[in-house]
C-alpha cells in the first residue's frame, strides 16, 4: 500500500483567526506595560523545525513557513518572509491585520526604527533571540526613542489555550559503528578548542546529539533531543535534558560522562557560573540572550561566536562517510524503483503529485531501515515545479501530465541523511525544456569535477555551477549546496557551496550539488546529487588539493539531455556517472526496475528515444 507517514498533506495555516489572535495580544501586552511585541518563527534552540509547542508565529498569523517574523504594535502589525514566502504569505496572512514585508529589502530593524515612537516600549522573549538579534532589535528601537523590553514570560503562551506540552520524545545511544569516535574522546577534542574560556554552553541540539553521541525525537525529520549542555575546560560536564526522555540504560551511559540536570535547573545553573566570574563560550546562532544576560547581570563574561563543535560535526570520520555510503546505496535502490514505477504510471495520465510522494516514502520504507524523511518532500508537476521550496497539499494537488515533474526528497537513515532531487520529463520535452536541462546539468558536473586547493571556501566555487546558465543569460537564486549531518539535520552548517559559504571545504565535509532554472508560472528544473570533500593527488601538485566524491546514485534523465550542448569531457563524466550507478544498484533492486535501470543508464550517445 502507497502511504506517507512521516509527511501530512493538510493544509495548515490561514487568515481566518488572524484578526481576533492579535487583538486578544494587543491586550496582553497592554497589561504587561508594552507597546508591542516580536514574534519569531523559532524556538529556545533556533532549530529549522520546532515543536509544535514553539509554532507561535503560525498560530498569531497564520502563516506556515520556516522562516519569518512578526511585529506587532498598538494600532499596526507586520509580517517578514523572505523571497521563498512572498506568494505562501500573501495567502495564509490576513492582510487587513498584517503589513506584508520582504525580510531583506525592508529589514524587521528598519520598519521598528521608522514606526515606534518616542517613549514606547517593544517587548521580546529573551529565550527565542539571539544575542546579535537582540542587539540590532535595541539599537533600532534607540533610534525611534523607544526601548526594547525582556518579557519575563511570554504573551502568546497565555492567550494560546490549547498550545501543545513540550515534546517528550525519547532519547538514543547513536551506536559505535556509526559514530566512529566515543564521546568522551569527542569531549577532549571540543576540550582543546575553548581557548580562553572557562566552558562552553552548547545550545544547538544537534552538536549536543554528536558530542554525545545521542539521537532523539523532539521535532520532525530530525532526530533530536531538545536541550542543553555545559562543558566546562576541566571536570564533568553537565546535560540539561528532561528525565521523561531517558530510559534507565541511556540515562546510565550518559552518566558516565556528564552531570544530569532538569532543563529548569540551567537559568540558576548559568547565574551561578556568573557568580563565580566564570568566562563562558555561546554559539552566536543558536544561544538564547536569555543565558548571556543572566550570566553578566551575575557577573561573568560571554564570549559570543562559533561552537567549536560545530565544526568538528561538520568532517565526518571514516565510519560516518562508510554509513552515508551505505545509506545512499540503500536510498539508490529505493529511489531506481519508484522511478521506475513512476515512469511506466506517470505516462497513464492518473498520478498526482501526492500520488508519487506516498509512492517514494512507501519504497524507501520498504527497506526495513527508514527512520523518517529528512524533509517534507517537494514534488511539483508543471508549473509547482518552479517553485523552489514547494510543498504540495490537498489543496494544491496537482495531476501529473506532460511536461516537467520534479521531486526533491530525503531519508533518516540510521547510518546517514540523503538528499537528492531529479527532474523527469513526462512525455516528449520542448526544445526550451531540453535547452535549460542541459545548462543545470553543466553546472551540476562542473561541480563534481571541481579540484581546488586546501583553504578554497563555497563562495570561491558556487560560480562553477552557474556559468553554463550566465552563458545564455540565465540564473537561479538559491546557493548552489548546503551541508548534510551524519543521521542529523539535512541542512547543516558551517559548511555550503553559496555566494555566502566563507567556510573552507575540508575533508569529510558532505554537501549538496544542486543547482536549478525555474521558469515561473511554467517549470523548473534542479539536479542535486550529495558529496563528500576528499583529498585530490595531482602528479605534480605544488599545493595541496582537493576534490569531491559524489555519493548520490540515481539516474539522471538523458531524455531531457541536449547532446549538442555537452562537451567530450561532461559526456563522459555522466557516462561513467550512470555506469556507476547501474553497477551498484542492480543486484539491489528487483529484475523490472533492473532492466528499467539498465536503459536509463546507458551511454549518452546511444539514448533511446523519448518514450
Amino acid at each position: 500500500m502507497l502511504e506517507s507517514r512521516f509527511q501530512s498533506f493538510a493544509d495548515v495555516g490561514g487568515p481566518s483567526n488572524g484578526a481576533a489572535r492579535v487583538a486578544e495580544l494587543r491586550k496582553a501586552l497592554e497589561s504587561a506595560g508594552v507597546t508591542g511585541f516580536i514574534v519569531p518563527r523559532a524556538d529556545e534552540h533556533q532549530n529549522e523545525y520546532v515543536p509544535p509547542g514553539a509554532e507561535r508565529l503560525l498560530w498569531l498569523t497564520g502563516f506556515s513557513g520556516s522562516a519569518g517574523i512578526a511585529i506587532v504594535l498598538k494600532d499596526k502589525a507586520a509580517l517578514f518572509v523572505d523571497g521563498r514566502y512572498t506568494e505562501q504569505a500573501k495567502s495564509q496572512a490576513d492582510r487587513s491585520v498584517f503589513q506584508l514585508r520582504h525580510v531583506v529589502d525592508e529589514p524587521p530593524v528598519d520598519w521598528i526604527s521608522q514606526n515606534m515612537g518616542p517613549g514606547e516600549k517593544l517587548g521580546y522573549d529573551p529565550r527565542l533571540h539571539t544575542p546579535d538579534a537582540v542587539s540590532r532589535f535595541s539599537a533600532a528601537c534607540r533610534k525611534a526613542g523607544a526601548e526594547l523590553v525582556a518579557l519575563p514570560a511570554n504573551p502568546i503562551d497565555a492567550i494560546w489555550r490549547d498550545r501543545p506540552q513540550p515534546p517528550l520524545g525519547m532519547v538514543s545511544q547513536q551506536r559505535g559503528r556509526f559514530a566512529g569516535e566515543s564521546a568522551a574522546a569527542k569531549i577532549e577534542r571540543a576540550r582543546e578548542a575553548l581557548k580562553g574560556a572557562d566552558g562552553l554552553l552548547i545550545s544547538d541540539p544537534h552538536n549536543l546529539a554528536w558530542l554525545f553521541n545521542i539521537r532523539g525525537a523532539d521535532v520532525a525529520h530530525t532526530p533530536l533531543p531538545l536541550g542543553f549542555a555545559y562543558l566546562p575546560r576541566a571536570g564533568r560536564p553537565t546535560i540539561f535534558l528532561d528525565a521523561r526522555k531517558l530510559t534507565p540504560a541511556v540515562s546510565d551511559e550518559l552518566g558516565q560522562l556528564a552531570e544530569l540536570r532538569e532543563p529548569d535547573a540551567l537559568v540558576g545553573f548559568v547565574e551561578q557560573l556568573g557568580k563565580l566570574g566564570s568566562r563562558v563560550s555561546f554559539d552566536a546562532s543558536t544561544a538564547p540572550a536569555l543565558l548571556t544576560q543572566t550570566l553578566e547581570r551575575a557577573g561573568g563574561k560571554a564570549e559570543v561566536g562559533a561552537d567549536p563543535v560545530t565544526l568538528m560535526k561538520a568532517a565526518k570520520n571514516k565510519a560516518e562517510l562508510a554509513g552515508a555510503r551505505a545509506a545512499h546505496e540503500r536510498d539508490g535502490a529505493a529511489l531506481a524503483r519508484f522511478l521506475a514505477w513512476f515512469d511506466a504510471e506517470a505516462s497513464q495520465g492518473r498520478l498526482t503529485e501526492i500520488d508519487a510522494v506516498k509512492a517514494l516514502e512507501s519504497y524507501r520504507r520498504a527497506t526495513g531501515a527508514l527512520r523518517d524523511i529528512s524533509f517534507p518532500t517537494i514534488a511539483g508537476a508543471g508549473p509547482n515545479s518552479a517553485l523552489p521550496h514547494y510543498r504540495v497539499s490537498e489543496s494544491s494537488n496537482r495531476r501529473i501530465e506532460r511536461g516537467i515533474f520534479l521531486v526533491d526528497s530525503g531519508a533518516q537513515y540510521e547510518d546517514g541523511t540523503t538528499d537528492v532531487t531529479r527532474t523527469i520529463a513526462v512525455g516528449r520535452p520542448t526544445s526550451l525544456m531540453r535547452d535549460r536541462f542541459t545548462r543545470v546539468l553543466k553546472g551540476h558536473i562542473a561541480i563534481a569535477r571541481a579540484v581546488f586547493p586546501k583553504g578554497t571556501t563555497g563562495a570561491q566555487i558556487d560560480a562553477l555551477a552557474r556559468l553554463p546558465l550566465w552563458r545564455a543569460g540565465l540564473d537561479f537564486d538559491h546557493g548552489v549546496g548546503h551541508g548534510v549531518g551524519s543521521y542529523l539535520s539535512v541542512h547543516e552548517g558551517p559548511h555550503r557551496i553559496a555566494k555566502t559559504g566563507t567556510t573552507a571545504l575540508v575533508p569529510g565535509m558532505i554537501l549538496s550539488n544542486e543547482p536549478g532554472y525555474y521558469a515561473s508560472g511554467a517549470f523548473g528544473i534542479r539536479i542535486e546529487n550529495l558529496v563528500v570533500v576528499e583529498p585530490r593527488a595531482i602528479p605534480g601538485a605544488e599545493r595541496e588539493m582537493l576534490g569531491f566524491e559524489t555519493l548520490t546514485l540515481a539516474p539522471i534523465d538523458l531524455r531531457l539531455v541536449d547532446r549538442k550542448l555537452m562537451d567530450d569531457d561532461e559526456t563522459k563524466w555522466l557516462d561513467s556517472y550512470h555506469a556507476r550507478v547501474r553497477k551498484v544498484l542492480s543486484p539491489l533492486v528487483d529484475p523490472p526496475t533492473r532492466r528499467w535501470l539498465a536503459g536509463e543508464t546507458r551511454r549518452l550517445n546511444s539514448t533511446r528515444g523519448s518514450r
